[in-house]
């Protein structure tokens, strides 16, 4: 699988590119903050419908724009797909593949798949809960729209039970018979988020267990001499699950909620569900969050990763995998072990600000991001392409559009 085509309009810093991209190694070089990240992020938002940078999606489209549009031509063994969305600022989005609508954003689900690395993976090991489930939801998305269905029902049913919780506290105060039927609304709400729930856990665990040996292989391959790794699913509010099916961990959700109630409308908020679990990750005997070095963690969230490309490889893709300026951030032993498992990689879409942080073994092609500042405002823009010994400066075509002559950097530009 690779991505072809990739053309983005008013996404964050970039207010038009045309990029014709190709099967190996494409390295996206300039320095901070001038827009070499958007391009990636874009990708893994097509594959995910989510950033990994941002919660929301407001701070995606540029400034002054009420919307961006993504377009990525992909080829998967032959197949040719072309995936669009545009994302507005304020709204629903809007999903086309091959030029027609698509009824939900979530059917572009499953025509790109990727593995993003980049540094703010340090926080899967070290940050909160919310990071690991992040992860988790991400790998089970990026399988199609029928595994992400449930979590979109399941986050409607959340916000609405936890405004009943609240209605709750206040009508059992003034007691009588609003009482009883906001007490008789939750429970058909308990059985929904507890059928739901099963439903989001179920397709969690079952990536997880497929993911685990990848992610111990992966870790004893760069840190040999260290304890084995290994990955646990830890379920909110004291419910165990020793049947990982949907309806059996529905049951026992619905048991929880039952028993919860009166600690959950005292406090407001639903206690228990796949919105509070944790996914722990173990270094040896020890949870690795508050026990794991420096490096341990680097190289944790970096076998997560790798891990994750074997698990698409073993369901018969090869993903388009992406580095986002991590290689900065690595030690020597741990860069070799990146490139040597990259070697193989059908496309490989990397990001730097200093062109010397790229190991010499890895070749292709290298594309030059800087920013103009002019009477249209500030934008990032392609200014040079270098493939096979060869340098295009700006001034030259790319990808089917005219780029702009830069002479001088002009900093001070965010990737908002």
């Amino acid at each position: 699988m690779f991505v072809r085509e990739l053309h983005l309009r008013d996404f964050r810093s970039w207010r038009a590119v045309d990029l014709d991209l190709r099967p190996g190694p494409t390295v996206f070089t300039g320095r901070n903050g001038f827009g070499k990240t958007n391009l990636l992020e874009a990708l893994f938002y097509l594959a995910t419908l989510r950033s990994h940078r941002v919660g929301s999606d407001s701070p995606l489209v540029h400034s002054g724009s009420a919307s961006a549009l993504v377009t990525a031509t992909v080829e998967n063994e032959g197949r040719e797909l072309t995936a669009e969305l545009r994302i507005n600022a304020e709204g629903a989005n809007k999903a086309s593949i091959n030029r027609s609508p698509a009824r939900r954003s979530r059917d572009l689900l499953g025509i790109l798949r990727t593995v993003l690395f980049a540094p703010e993976d340090l926080s899967l090991v070290r940050g909160d809960p919310s990071d690991r489930r992040r992860f988790i939801d991400e790998l089970v998305a990026q399988r199609g729209p029928r595994w992400v269905a449930a979590r979109a029902d399941y986050d409607r049913v959340l916000r609405q039970r936890s405004a009943l919780l609240k209605t709750a506290a206040a009508a059992l105060r003034r007691g009588g018979d609003q009482a009883d039927s906001v007490i008789s609304t939750l429970d058909v709400w308990d059985g929904q988020l507890a059928d739901l729930g099963g439903q989001v856990t179920a397709a969690r665990l079952q990536v997880l267990a497929e993911l685990e040996p990848h992610f111990t292989r992966s870790y004893a391959s760069i840190a040999p001499h260290s304890r084995p790794a290994t990955l646990s699913y830890r379920p909110a509010g004291g419910a165990e699950f020793e049947v990982a099916t949907a309806e059996s961990i529905s049951e026992i959700l619905a048991a929880r909620l039952g028993e919860l109630r009166d600690k959950e409308i005292e406090r407001g908020m639903c206690l228990v569900g796949p919105h509070r679990d944790d996914i722990d990750i173990i270094l040896g005997t020890d949870i690795a969050k508050g026990f794991a070095s420096h490096g341990e963690s680097w190289s944790l969230a970096l076998a997560l990763r790798l891990g994750s490309v074997e698990l698409t490889r073993a369901e018969g893709i090869e993903p388009v995998i992406m580095l986002d300026d991590v290689f900065a951030e690595l030690d020597a032993k741990r860069r070799e072990k990146l490139v040597e498992f990259t070697a193989g990689a059908e496309q490989l879409l990397i990001t730097a600000a200093v062109a010397d942080d790229i190991p010499g073994e890895i070749g292709g092609r290298r594309i030059f991001v800087d920013v103009v500042d002019d009477e249209d405002g500030r934008r990032s823009t392609v200014i040079g392409d270098e493939a096979d010994g060869r340098t295009r400066p700006g001034g030259t075509q790319l990808g089917g559009s005219q780029l702009p002559q830069v002479e001088e950097p002009v900093s001070g530009v965010s990737d908002e």
